[in-house]
């Protein structure tokens, strides 16, 4: 398999083609074959596998590496594949500010840039970052640093088709711990909570992210409990 330094890699996310999490993405692939980024104008978290086929968006060059799209996180995959297909080995979609565990697979904007690539025969890995803001802020080079082994290690595993990859990085409380070990684990199926409160006539989801189920040895318990999740998805 190609190595880090061979490979061509679309860069995209959910948090818009600002966000801090995508700088560090393109950290972690220092060196490479090449890099190009399409990624929605500002967020679109938590949109799933939604894509848009109703109506005309829009899409502009920053400059010859990086390209806005005024529509959701699976479009730009689309529109990347579209535009430069002979430009791209593999996708990375993140690294999304949030984790990404257990059933967030099928919310997930950043997920679904992943599954979207899969889709289309590329191989692909969603990262995203779990944050727990009463314990550390978000350290991005630290997950970056964290990240490129793991990206070294999948790119030299066999790639089929229809496979891709879901990284979740942890939020250990010490400011400079050593890298945590990285587990290959199932996704949770444990479903999200059904909390909610209600004012002023309507409803606001009320679930504790940090409170939800989880069963051992799965994403949710490896990345809680401070560990690399590291997920093998397949398309069905």
């Amino acid at each position: 398999m190609p190595a880090l330094s061979e490979t061509r890699f679309l860069l995209t996310n959910d948090d818009g083609i600002d966000a801090a999490g995508l700088r560090a993405l393109a950290d972690s692939i220092a060196g490479a074959a090449g890099a190009l980024t399409v990624a929605p104008a500002d967020q679109r978290s938590g949109v799933g596998h939604a894509t848009t086929t109703d109506r005309q968006f829009q899409v502009s060059r920053r400059s010859e590496n990086e390209v806005v799209v005024d529509a959701l996180p699976a479009d730009c995959v689309r529109v990347a594949l579209h535009d430069f297909r002979e430009r791209i080995d593999w996708v990375l979609a993140g690294i999304n500010a949030g984790g990404n565990l257990g059933v967030d697979i099928y919310y997930s904007g950043t997920v679904a840039a992943a599954r979207e690539a899969a889709i289309h025969g590329l191989p692909a890995i969603a990262v995203s970052y779990y944050h727990d803001r009463l314990l550390t802020p978000e350290d991005w080079r630290r997950a970056s640093a964290w990240l490129r082994p793991i990206l070294a290690d999948i790119l030299a595993r066999p790639a089929p088709p229809g496979v891709f990859w879901n990284v979740n990085l942890p939020c250990p409380p010490e400011a400079s711990p050593p890298p945590p070990p990285v587990i290959e684990c199932r996704v949770d199926t444990s479903p999200l909570q059904l909390a909610y409160r209600s004012a002023n006539g309507g409803y606001a989801y009320s679930g504790r992210y940090r409170q939800r189920a989880r069963s051992e040895g799965s994403d949710v318990d490896v990345c809680f409990g401070g560990g690399i999740s590291l997920s093998r998805l397949e398309l069905p």
